[in-house]
């Protein structure tokens, strides 16, 4: 369920309402008249949700629903469990994104630059041009940056830092984290699908979570959670021009090099480190303490404490002999061609 302190429900809706927004049609007759409150996944779906299934990999989790209602293919309509009325539509996910729209939107900050319901402890330090929106919270000796900006209903912890130009929006932050200059948290992540004139938007309604005396580099991105929230160990370092996607989530003490990117739903076990510019693909799983060089390309999963290297990213050794050889191989080539 969305966090009511930075998202607003409009809803309930009726599932007539929704059939005619995304064009989807009703499978059960009489079913049009049921509300919903909200969208979730399969996985976290109650009574008063709505949802969807698009992959054929999660049919255990739609068997097993609580969802009131899922946009679903005419194929897979037969899939959904008793109880819950499905949505036919072709495009399932279209179908989910403008319901998504429909009955959440991010909270805007509203009223005097420190909003009144700011809950500002004593020794908190607000430097000028800094805004703090409704119910935001920030813990005693914290330091806020000029022109920082704080969403309403993010919670800062003790004794932080937030520098200058930062943008906190849909997350909560532990003691002692430290944000660098122009860094922006809890921003959508990169969600978009293929609708019915052309490609839209997919609502990203989780949070970020930065644990205790995380850092986070100047003007790196750290996306709020999708479906899930993005989650940053304790003790985790992340260099400056840095990017996280939605819902990966980070274990403890672990460093990330300038110009990293990290794409969606990757789990990162604790104590691990990757140098300059590496990059991971989504849904990957990196074990704890393994190390991924700079320029590293990861196209797979991982194991604990493997050292990886190279495009696509392989344990380094065995890059290391490729290179070489390849390097040998050139040379032999140059000297067995003819002069030009």
């Amino acid at each position: 369920m969305p966090d009511p302190r930075f998202f607003e429900d409009l809803g309930p809706v009726s599932l007539t309402e929704l059939a005619v927004l995304t064009g989807a049609e009703l499978s059960a007759p009489g079913a049009g008249s049921v509300q919903v409150a909200r969208v979730a996944i399969l996985a976290r779906a109650t009574a008063d949700s709505i949802t969807y299934f698009s992959d054929r990999k999660l049919a255990a989790e739609l068997a097993d629903t609580r969802a009131a209602a899922c946009f679903v293919t005419e194929r897979d309509a037969g899939l959904v469990p008793p109880g819950c009325i499905a949505l036919v539509t072709r495009q399932p996910t279209a179908a989910y994104a403008m319901s998504g729209q429909r009955l959440h939107r991010p909270r805007l900050h509203s009223g005097p630059a420190v909003s009144r319901d700011a809950a500002v402890e004593e020794g908190a330090v607000i430097g000028p041009g800094a805004v703090i929106g409704q119910g935001a919270q920030i813990g005693r000796g914290t330091v806020i940056g000029p022109n920082t900006v704080i969403g309403p209903g993010v919670t800062i912890g003790r004794d932080g830092f937030i520098g200058p130009n930062v943008s906190i929006h849909c997350a909560l932050l532990g003691d002692r984290v430290k944000i660098l200059a122009g860094a922006v948290i809890g921003e959508a992540g990169f969600g978009a699908t293929a609708g019915p004139r052309g490609v839209i938007d997919i609502p990203q309604l989780g949070r970020v979570i930065l644990q205790d005396g995380v850092t986070v580099g100047a003007n790196s991105c750290i996306d709020r959670g999708a479906y899930e929230d993005t989650v940053l160990g304790e003790n985790t370092k992340i260099d400056n021009l840095v990017q996280i996607a939605h819902n990966v989530r980070v274990g403890r003490n672990c460093v990330m090099a300038a110009h990293t990117g990290i794409s969606g739903s990757v789990t990162i076990g604790d104590g691990s480190a990757f140098g300059g510019r590496a990059g991971v693909a989504d849904h990957i799983i990196i074990g704890e303490g393994a190390q991924i060089g700079a320029g590293a390309g990861v196209l797979r999963d991982v194991p604990p404490k493997a050292v990886m290297g190279g495009f696509p990213a392989m344990p380094m050794r065995q890059w290391l002999r490729e290179v070489a050889w390849l390097s040998k191989s050139a040379a032999v080539r140059r000297r067995e061609e003819p002069d030009q």
